[in-house]
């Protein structure tokens, strides 16, 4: 195929590393919307959707919110793959009808994820118990109706899919500049002392290394996007 292009859904309100991290991981065009200024797509003509993370929720009452659900939903029923990370993960979650929720505790730092599934072309090439970065107060509480679960760990669920349509909770993109900016920034009060300072601890060259095997989702996000285009997935514009 083409070098393919990639709507790129950034809820991060203006986070420099969010498009710098994305940029770098994904070898593809992509045109980026920054969603939450109320910049939406008008067409569908991409290849594929990536939605990031934001420190909104989903059920918050926030005017750009509910414009963002309506246009991916469209783009899911026309067939475009979709990867949804983090706050991207809990809307197309929403958007599909499941459930999502508040935590008792925020989820911060480097945590060792468990795959359900040794069938996942989502998470192919990386191993059965895996780490990543997390930073969350919402989760996924309820799966969609025929969403199988790839990913999860004793605080939440990680990873799903229902076709082409994929999300996972933790942050693939991330690297340690961002790893610890993020954490720093939970020190307002939206997370313990405590748990910040173990979150910290927790990012070191070690940890940063390991978490690089959960990057290989990126690629197989891409050659999903391929294999798509090459079965004759919907691209109409209109």
């Amino acid at each position: 195929m083409t070098r393919p292009r990639l709507a790129v859904l950034d809820a991060s309100h203006g986070n420099e590393d969010t498009r710098r991290n994305f940029r770098r991981e994904l070898d593809a065009d992509l045109v980026e919307y920054d969603v939450t200024e109320g910049d939406v797509p008008t067409t569908f003509a991409f290849d594929g959707v990536v939605v990031t993370g934001s420190r909104a929720s989903v059920y918050w009452d926030e005017p750009w919110i509910p414009a963002i659900k309506e246009w991916v939903a469209e783009a899911i029923d026309r067939g475009l793959p979709v990867l949804g990370v983090c706050w991207g993960h809990q809307l197309l979650a929403d958007v599909l009808g499941g459930e999502v929720a508040a935590m008792d505790e925020y989820e911060l730092g480097y945590a060792t994820i468990e795959r359900t599934t040794a069938d996942s072309r989502l998470l192919e090439g990386i191993d059965d118990s895996f780490t990543a970065f997390a930073t969350h107060s919402d989760e996924v509480v309820e799966l969609p109706p025929g969403a199988e679960l790839l990913a999860r760990n004793d605080r939440s669920i990680h990873a799903f899919q229902i076709g082409d349509v994929y999300g996972v909770q933790f942050h693939p993109e991330y690297d340690q500049g961002t790893a610890r900016r993020v954490t720093e920034g939970k020190r307002d009060g939206e997370a313990s002392d405590e748990l910040v300072e173990q979150a910290l601890d927790s990012i070191d060259a070690e940890n940063y290394a390991a978490a690089c095997e959960a990057k290989q989702l990126f690629d197989n996000f891409l050659a999903i996007v391929a294999e798509t285009e090459l079965d004759g997935g919907e691209r109409a514009e209109v």
